[in-house]
């Protein structure tokens, strides 16, 4: 699977902007994402903050790890 060029921290900052007020075409072309990604990037990280990203992150890689047990 293809590696994102965002972080997640990185994502969350960008959908805290189209929540503030900025136009969503205008984010598109800033960040050069297409409609898909910011959908399925706003359906993932809607409710999530950057301390909760952290957190998932460290969330999923202990699954993994204890999965390769």
């Amino acid at each position: 699977m293809r590696q994102s060029k965002f972080t997640e921290t990185q994502i969350v900052s960008i959908l805290k902007e189209a929540n503030a007020g900025r136009p969503v075409n205008d984010i598109w072309r800033h960040y050069g994402i297409s409609s898909a990604t910011y959908s399925k990037w706003k359906a993932k990280y809607r409710r999530l903050a950057a301390s909760d990203v952290t957190r998932l992150k460290e969330l999923e890689h202990e699954n993994s790890r204890l999965k390769r047990m």
